[in-house]
């Protein structure tokens, strides 16, 4: 179920990355990138482009082969990437925990697309990957992520002085995590 397409409503999806992505990501991408200026690492001219997005596809698929990372991308009509979610830092045994991350093209923003992804992705890591705990930051300017992250039941635990470089400066984040269970980790893949 983790490899599924998953509909979010009459027209969005949200299905796993893969390399034939890096067009449609570099596109969306460079739509909204003055709108994800404010909670994004600067990042080179060249990451906009189709080229840059197929050397970040292939390091995220390459680490989703060793279980580290879950990539999937939001995809309208035409199976078009119009935004996307990760789980990163994967470790299972005793912690089951991962840091989501997610964008959502500025057309798409605001209507709901990324609260209902990540309530889905939520299920899916308990569901299939058994993890006990999803963590999350924000800078605190970024109230619409926090917002997500509330709605899909992530409580805050903390802030991070410095946490990343964001926006050309080390920026303090807001801590976000969800419990997604306490049963045994038996069964679980590890």
């Amino acid at each position: 179920m983790i490899d599924d397409v998953h509909p979010l409503d009459a027209e969005i999806r949200l299905r796993p990355a893969s390399a034939s992505d890096a067009a449609s990501l570099a596109a969306s991408l460079t739509r909204s990138r003055a709108y994800m200026k404010p909670w994004e690492p600067e990042r080179p001219d060249s990451f906009y482009t189709p080229q840059g997005q197929r050397e970040r596809l292939a390091g995220l698929l390459a680490e989703r082969e060793a279980g580290r990372v879950v990539p999937w991308v939001l995809c309208d009509g035409e199976d078009r990437a119009v935004g996307g979610f990760n789980l990163n830092a994967v470790v299972l045994g005793p912690f089951r925990s991962a840091t989501l991350g997610y964008w959502v093209d500025v057309a798409y923003a605001g209507r709901g697309l990324a609260t209902a992804a990540v309530r889905l992705i939520c299920g899916l890591a308990r569901d299939e990957l058994r993890l006990h705990r999803i963590e999350a930051g924000t800078v605190p300017h970024n109230t619409a992520s926090q917002r997500v992250l509330e709605k899909c039941g992530f409580e805050e635990f903390g802030m991070a002085p410095r946490y990343l470089h964001i926006d050309g400066e080390w920026r303090d984040h807001r801590l976000f995590q969800r419990i997604l269970h306490d049963g045994p980790v038996t069964g679980a893949r590890d």
